[in-house]
């Protein structure tokens, strides 16, 4: 699994909106796997994720969500939840592979990353969704504030 000083990864991957991005990471940018769409604590994360969205993009910080769930399963889940942040398709595992995260059983592992610069600043193993979102921006605004 990437560490803290790694290159961050160049993936291309599918949006909820079926859209193919690729992503460097030379701005910074933070990147959540999470197992599954629609499941307690991933609904927790995400919304939390949501509800810290403005001061992520305050610190101009990009939010995206990486499962292994599929383009229009991402769809009907940020609709449902009002995401108005990137989750990316990874039905292959390929861009949790890029990362080092595991997807045995089919889903990905809880991890989180944030990056810039194209390099980890900060990994985030074993999470728990409750809080975390919080936690990522205060770790954000110290790491991308001056004097902050």
């Amino acid at each position: 699994m990437l560490e803290p000083g790694d290159s961050a990864p160049e993936i291309t991957a599918q949006t909820q909106d079926g859209e193919s991005v690729t992503l460097s990471f030379a701005d910074p940018a933070v990147v959540y796997f999470y197992p599954k769409d629609f499941t307690g604590g991933c609904t927790t994360e995400a919304s939390e994720f949501q509800a810290t969205l403005p001061e992520f993009r305050e610190l101009g910080v990009t939010v995206y969500g990486v499962s292994t769930d599929d383009v229009e399963t991402h769809a009907d889940f940020a609709d449902s939840e009002g995401l108005l942040f990137d989750l990316l398709a990874d039905p292959d595992g390929e861009v949790a592979s890029a990362f080092g995260v595991s997807t045995d059983g089919g889903t990905a592992d809880r991890v989180t990353f944030l990056l810039a610069d194209g390099e980890v600043r900060e990994r985030y193993d074993a999470v728990d969704p409750d809080g975390h979102a919080r936690a990522v921006l205060e770790d954000a605004r110290s790491e991308f504030v001056v004097g902050g």
